[in-house]
């Protein structure tokens, strides 16, 4: 289910958040939204869910309603301490869940905790858990739903580097394999370079760059963005290498 923003802004009372952004993702494919703090992804995020109010369009197939079913992963999640680990997963399917959990729910909801490696914590509590572990947990619940769309808002900032590579290999296989439409925001620029099919970089809530990651992550764009002089190489498999040199000043961005 291809996603398109059309002029979609978004204001906080008289701050601008986002500024008229025109982006597409494409099924079987992850945007990644990359950009310094404060540059509105998460707020981009929020308005194709339709939890932030916007002006504009969001387009889904090209029609402007949402699926019913949306796998959306927010950065602060307030956890249920008093929810084990299949509870909250469970969660995700309650679109499909009546007065009994049936063993379809529970075949799939035990397949997306394994496909995590989470079987093994299904019985422990949500606050028991470390904040990579929740992290882990939210993200299966976001995908044992079962949707055509994922947008997932910082889905790895807490993991450590292996589990960082590990559940990104597994958002992108599941993207592919399922044709799921997956944005997600990340600020690792080389995990954005190597697990990203595209990319669009925000900057004070204007898009500034929306393509392929060869044509985005140059170090002109990185300065103009990150106020940062870069040193941008490709790689032995193709992927741009992106080494941060030194901070810039703000006339140089």
């Amino acid at each position: 289910m291809k996603i398109e923003t059309e002029g979609v802004s978004v204001h906080y009372r008289a701050t601008r958040a986002l500024n008229a952004i025109d982006i597409a993702a494409h099924p079987g494919e992850v945007l990644g939204l990359i950009g310094p703090n404060g540059s509105g992804k998460s707020t981009l995020v929020k308005a194709i869910a339709g939890i932030a109010a916007a002006t504009g369009r969001v387009l889904f197939g090209g029609e402007p309603r949402r699926p019913e079913v949306l796998g959306y992963m927010p950065q602060d999640i307030g956890a249920r301490t008093a929810l084990t680990v299949l509870e909250v997963v469970l969660l995700g399917r309650l679109g499909r869940l009546g007065l009994r959990v049936d063993q379809r729910d529970l075949a799939a909801v035990g397949a997306t905790l394994e496909e995590l490696g989470l079987s093994r914590l299904a019985s422990r509590f949500i606050g028991e858990l470390s904040g990579g572990q929740r992290q882990l947990v939210y993200l299966a619940q976001a995908l044992a739903a079962e949707p055509p769309v994922l947008l997932l808002d910082e889905p790895v900032s807490a993991l450590d580097i292996r589990h960082q590579l590990e559940v990104l290999e597994i958002i992108g296989r599941l993207t592919r394999e399922r044709g799921l439409t997956t944005i997600a925001i990340l600020h690792d620029l080389n995990a954005t370079a190597r697990h990203a099919d595209r990319v669009a970089l925000l900057k004070s809530g204007d898009l500034i760059g929306h393509g392929r990651p060869a044509d985005i992550l140059t170090a002109p764009l990185i300065a103009r963005a990150f106020e940062v002089e870069a040193a941008v190489s490709t790689g032995a498999d193709g992927h741009p290498i992106i080494t941060p040199l030194r901070a810039l000043g703000r006339k140089a961005a």
